[in-house]
């Protein structure tokens, strides 16, 4: 006997299997990430061509089998469509997902992660930030949700607070976050100035509605960039598949 089950979530990947089907991976608020089959979603004319593509967002009606999940039909709210207007949308659309796919876990709830994805997915839709900063915000905001958030307020050595006060200081991933110049004599890690370390910070504490609602100079969001990809060699230590497709076009 099969359960019949409704969850909220992001299909986060979509491939064939077989002649007309498709395999899901849904991240979803009640039980994580899950996998499950879309029967004959491939036919031109299948109930399931559109609601089983990558991106879609809703409601997912599913029976649950002893092994896996079957999609029986969705109610999807969003597709994200404005994002496939560019190749560079949709590639960075494709590396937030497969980051996602890849951090997150089967049958554990996400918390604020289904959410922080949204809101990602959105910002890249509406093109206010540049996409290289979307994605960075979501990364570094992915791994805090996560538990795995830099010291970015006080130096790791002698805990000094208050390090907006000074010029610029050193992020140092393996230390595990930042070091004021008084204690890091031999200039180890990356130089940032008094606005990146201001924007790190902001993106590990605001609230997920204003996450993306700001912009950087250039020489800011290179800083940026260049901390939170040492950040990610450290703590996630794998390189995603469609990173080497990101502004290609």
């Amino acid at each position: 006997m099969y359960n019949k089950i409704k969850v909220m979530g992001m299909i986060i990947a979509s491939m064939p299997v077989g002649e007309y089907d498709r395999r899901i991976t849904i991240l979803t608020t009640e039980r994580g990430k899950i996998s499950a089959f879309a029967r004959g979603a491939r036919r031109p004319t299948g109930a399931l061509l559109a609601c089983s593509q990558q991106f879609a967002f809703g409601e997912f009606y599913l029976y649950e089998g002893r092994d896996s999940y079957n999609l029986e039909s969705a109610d999807v709210k969003t597709y994200f469509g404005d994002i496939r207007n560019d190749m560079n949308g949709i590639y960075y659309g494709m590396y937030i997902c497969e980051f996602a796919l890849y951090m997150s876990r089967e049958n554990v709830q996400p918390g604020q992660i289904l959410n922080l994805l949204y809101v990602a997915m959105r910002a890249l839709e509406k093109g206010q930030m540049p996409k290289k900063l979307v994605r960075r915000t979501f990364e570094l905001r992915y791994l805090t949700e996560d538990g795995e958030m830099p010291e970015l307020y006080s130096c790791m050595n002698c805990h000094r607070e208050g390090l907006l006060e000074d010029e610029a200081t050193r992020f140092d991933a393996e230390k595990g976050g930042v070091i004021c110049d008084s204690c890091n004599l031999k200039n180890i890690g990356i130089r940032i100035s008094r606005s990146a370390l201001y924007t790190l910070q902001y993106i590990v504490s605001s609230p997920l509605e204003k996450l993306f609602g700001f912009t950087v100079s250039d020489s800011v969001l290179e800083e940026v960039d260049r901390v939170v990809d040492a950040w990610i060699k450290v703590r996630v230590g794998h390189s995603m598949k469609t990173e080497e497709m990101l502004d290609v076009f």
